[in-house]
């Protein structure tokens, strides 16, 4: 039987740490790469990683590597390559810098890995889902970005703390956008199927929502880096539904066609996982309120999809 193979573009934090947990989770081999001015850092973090095998009892073959070659064969790419955005630096700075650089990435993973699934991670992440699926090619069903299962993670992380239960029993969802433009559901949070309003008075609620929409700032100012452990458990969450076909239903940047009043765009949605990649996009009916807050979170992705398409006109 053949092993499922996933590839990781991208060597820094976010990519090594995918590799670390696809390898704990035995889903497959595993091949990171990154340009080849870094291709010692990839195939470095590729050994240390490798030599976890004996003591955490994984069988994964695991490749760093500079050589698009190597992800042939791929059952599902991660892209993770692109710039965090730093001081000084415009919104529309960052968009044309990691267009181009996604860009060339999708261009590689369309001509050796034409058959997989492509999980984006790269910032402002909408917009580079759009981006990947305008130059590979590839049909929508595979093609979807990670944030609401980190969104997700997050805001059940401190609706747990809050309450002091496990985050096992903790249930929630939040849709469109990543961070500030995220849409809180907390009439769908529910902790062991008990509504979180019987447990936690609204204004915790609401505290917990507006964390998880700058969880990642509050990383970020507190060691000066991004987040990197939750961003790659959310996409290695992702790529085991699909490579185990479990058909799991995890908020992800998937394609609309009509579903929630929107259409032509990939915004933060609940979607079944499985070997088909996005196999379905589930819709059920949003309060007024809901439906407002998510036309406002998707005005917002159709705006960064927009400079893309002014910068470049081709990916229109």
């Amino acid at each position: 039987m053949r092993r499922a193979k996933i590839s990781i573009i991208g060597a820094g934090n976010v990519g090594a740490t995918c590799a670390h947990w696809a390898a704990a989770k035995e889903l497959g081999d595993i091949v990171v790469l990154d340009i080849p001015e870094k291709e010692g850092v990839a195939k470095g973090k590729m050994i240390d990683l490798a030599c976890c095998g004996p003591i955490e009892r994984f069988d994964s073959r695991i490749v760093g590597t500079a050589d698009y070659k190597d992800i042939a064969g791929s059952d599902v790419v991660i892209i993770t390559a692109g710039l965090p955005r730093k001081p000084g630096m415009s919104r529309d700075d960052l968009i044309e810098t990691n267009v181009k650089i996604v860009r060339s990435v999708s261009e590689k993973v369309a001509e050796f890995a034409p058959e997989s699934c492509v999980i984006v991670v790269s910032n402002p992440l909408d917009a580079m889902v759009y981006t990947a699926w305008k130059t590979t090619g590839f049909p929508t069903n595979r093609i979807m970005g990670q944030a609401g299962a980190l969104d997700v993670a997050r805001f059940r992380t401190f609706i747990a703390w809050e309450i002091g239960c496990s985050i096992e029993d903790v249930q929630a969802l939040l849709l469109g956008g990543h961070g500030d433009d995220m849409v809180p559901l907390p009439r769908l949070t529910s902790v062991h199927g008990i509504p979180v309003s019987e447990l936690l008075p609204a204004e915790k609620i609401q505290a917990c929502v507006e964390r998880a929409k700058v969880g990642g700032g509050e990383i970020v100012k507190l060691m000066g880096t991004s987040a990197f452990y939750a961003p790659a458990s959310g996409s290695v969450q992702m790529a085991e539904a699909i490579i185990k076909d479990k058909k799991r239903i995890i908020p992800s940047a998937a394609y609309l066609d009509g579903q929630f009043g929107h259409k032509g765009l990939f915004v933060g949605v609940p979607a079944l996982l499985g070997a088909g990649g996005v196999e379905k996009v589930v819709e059920f009916k949003l309060t007024p309120e809901e439906q407002e807050l998510f036309d406002a979170s998707a005005s917002h992705v159709e705006e960064l999809v927009g400079v893309v398409k002014r910068m470049f006109p081709d990916l229109a």
